[in-house]
């Protein structure tokens, strides 16, 4: 049995999209269903989980605690089987997702996590500046990786299996990552994938499970970018530095990482020149990765305040 799992919080705008693409699943050859977590929802999704039901095999869950991570660890409760689907109420699968994914844990049954394919599905023609931001900005994947075994940074949360073991074993998500309403810490799949990597379960690439990312319209501007830059910088700098990272935590001046503060006045002098150049492309570039250090500064200072 397969249980696919997923958050939503004020999901109203994809959720009727994606529910629609799960009515017209190919048929597994077993017993499947939907575990949904209404995660402190204050728009429609209640009535829209709701008109679903009749149609599909959906067991509606409530969290009231604003947390995406809340959310899913509730949710594990449910899980029935020995394969959770984790998604998002933004991912629309393919037709053939079901089948795909118990194809490869039954083919590759030395591996606990398999992460799928995500494309853009884009609500408006992106303008041509967007597209070089994609992979990985906007949890799309590389169209580059190979089938095979891959590193969890690679292995994206709108489309990734994971064995129910994994869950029996005691491995939940960390609350303190992940979108929390409005405000979002990234990292939190990577911190676990991390973690359950020490304890031996490891991740492979199946370039057949595939999911559409919905890209909304808000989201395709420079400013949404240049906020993301910033969750991005702080939770790479966790993920490196962090319990699970290799790196040993840098000097400290003044509560962050030594060598940031100089990365950050040269990256400014940086911003400062292609500002006087006029050149649109090389603002973006310089001042996402501006905002990138502020965000590796603020992921250095909490985890200086944790050694405390």
């Amino acid at each position: 049995m397969i249980t696919v799992l997923m958050a939503t919080h004020n999901g109203s705008h994809t959720l009727p999209v994606v529910l629609d693409a799960y009515c017209k699943l190919e048929s597994l050859n077993e017993d499947w269903k939907v575990v949904i977590v209404d995660n402190a929802s204050t728009d429609s999704t209640n009535e829209i989980i709701q008109s679903f039901q009749p149609k599909l095999p959906i067991v509606h869950v409530h969290e009231p605690m604003v947390g995406k991570n809340f959310a899913l660890n509730t949710g594990v409760e449910y899980i029935a089987g020995d394969l959770a689907l984790l998604t998002d109420d933004d991912a629309v699968p393919q037709r053939d997702w079901l089948v795909q994914t118990r194809r490869i844990a039954d083919a590759q049954p030395s591996f606990a996590v398999f992460g799928g394919v995500i494309v853009p599905q884009w609500e408006t023609t992106p303008e041509d500046w967007i597209l070089e931001y994609v992979t990985c900005k906007y949890a799309i994947t590389n169209p580059d990786w190979k089938e095979g075994p891959i590193d969890p940074l690679w292995v994206y949360g709108p489309n990734m299996a994971v064995r129910s073991e994994v869950f029996k074993a005691g491995n939940k998500f960390d609350v303190t990552l992940g979108p929390r309403g409005s405000k979002y810490q990234q990292g939190d799949e990577t911190e676990f994938l991390q973690r359950i990597g020490r304890s031996g379960f490891h991740c492979w690439h199946c370039k057949d499970m595939v999911v559409a990312h919905i890209i909304r319209k808000h989201q395709m501007t420079k400013q949404w970018l240049l906020r993301r830059a910033v969750s991005i910088g702080q939770a790479e700098f966790k993920r490196d530095f962090g319990e699970f990272g290799e790196r040993q935590l840098p000097a400290p001046l003044f509560g962050v990482a030594r060598y940031l503060i100089r990365e950050l006045a040269i990256q400014a002098f940086r911003v400062g020149g292609s500002l006087l150049a006029f050149n649109q492309d090389q603002i973006l570039k310089e001042r996402f990765h501006f905002n990138s250090l502020i965000g590796s500064a603020l992921g250095s200072r909490e985890l200086y305040r944790l050694k405390r």
